[in-house]
C-alpha cells in the first residue's frame, strides 16, 4: 500500500510539473503583436464581425486570423482610409518596448491605389497609372522610410514583417472589373509591380521582412474562378480582399513569417 501510495504521489507530481511545463511553453509562445496599416490590413471587404466599425476592422481580417491561431496579444491599430501619416499620428502609439512582432500594411492611400482603380472604370485611365507609378517612386519611400524608421525606433527588439498589395487584375478584363480596357489592366498590373518593388525596397533598406502579396494572389484576381479580392463595387470593398483573400491569401503567408 505504501508502495502504491508512493507511485501515486511521485506521478501526481510528476503530473504536476508536466502541466507547468506546458503552461510555460504556451505561454513563452504568445507574442506581443501589433498590427498596423490600412483597410486591407483591417478587412474591408472581407465580411464577417465587425470589431471596430470607425475603423471598419474585422474578425475575418489575417492579423485577428492569424493571432488567434496562434493565442497572440493582439493589438489591433489598423485602420480603413489609413495614410503613412495617419500610421504615424494614430497608430504607432500602439508599438512599445514589449511589442514582438508587428505587421505593417501601408502606402496605398498615400497613391491613391483603390480608387485610381475604380476611377479606370469611368475613364481612361492610363495616362493616370503613369503618373501614378512615377508618385510612387519619388515620393513614397520617404514616407514608408517614416514609418519604417518609427516602428524601429519604438520596438527595436521587434521582429517586423510588411505586407505588400496584390494585383487585383492580373493583365484581365471581365465584368467584374466593369470598364477596365485590357490596356488599363495592364496598366494597373505594372503599377502593382511598381508598389511592390518599392515597398520592398524601403522595407528592406531597414531590415525588415517584406511579405510579396503578388505571387500569393497569383490566379485568384477579380476576374478568376475563385477570386480572393472583390470586383467593382460603389463601395469601399471594391478591389479589397474577400474572406479567402484574407483566410487563403494573406494568413499563410504572412503567418508563415512569425
Amino acid at each position: 500500500m505504501r508502495l502504491i501510495a508512493s507511485f501515486n504521489g511521485r506521478a501526481a507530481f510528476v503530473l504536476g510539473l508536466l502541466i507547468c511545463a506546458l503552461a510555460f511553453a504556451a505561454s513563452a509562445q504568445a507574442e506581443n503583436y501589433v498590427a498596423l496599416g490600412d483597410s486591407y490590413a483591417s478587412g474591408v471587404g472581407s465580411g464577417g464581425t465587425v470589431l471596430n466599425s470607425s475603423c471598419d476592422r474585422r474578425k475575418s481580417a489575417y492579423p485577428y486570423l492569424i493571432s488567434t491561431a496562434r493565442a497572440d496579444n493582439l493589438t489591433f491599430a489598423a485602420c480603413s482610409g489609413a495614410t503613412t501619416t495617419d500610421v504615424m499620428n494614430n497608430q504607432i502609439s500602439s508599438v512599445t518596448a514589449n511589442t514582438n512582432v508587428v505587421t505593417v500594411q501601408i502606402g496605398g492611400n498615400d497613391i491613391g491605389f483603390a480608387s485610381m482603380i475604380v476611377n479606370c472604370t469611368l475613364g481612361n485611365c492610363v495616362s493616370q497609372l503613369s503618373n501614378v507609378q512615377n508618385t510612387i517612386k519619388t515620393t513614397l519611400p520617404a514616407k514608408l522610410d517614416t514609418v519604417y524608421s518609427g516602428i524601429k525606433a519604438r520596438a527595436p527588439l521587434a521582429k517586423v514583417i510588411v505586407v505588400g498589395y496584390p494585383d487585383p487584375a492580373q493583365g484581365k478584363t471581365c465584368l467584374s472589373a466593369l470598364g477596365i480596357s485590357s490596356a488599363e489592366s495592364a496598366g494597373i498590373t505594372t503599377t502593382a509591380g511598381v508598389l511592390r518593388d518599392t515597398i520592398k525596397a524601403t522595407a528592406t533598406a531597414e531590415g525588415f521582412t517584406f511579405a510579396d502579396a503578388i505571387p500569393s494572389f497569383t490566379g485568384h484576381g477579380v476576374c478568376a474562378s475563385s477570386p480572393w479580392l472583390n470586383g467593382f463595387a460603389l463601395s469601399s470593398s471594391a478591389y479589397h480582399p474577400n474572406a479567402n483573400g484574407h483566410k487563403l491569401g494573406f494568413t499563410p503567408l504572412v503567418g508563415g513569417l512569425f
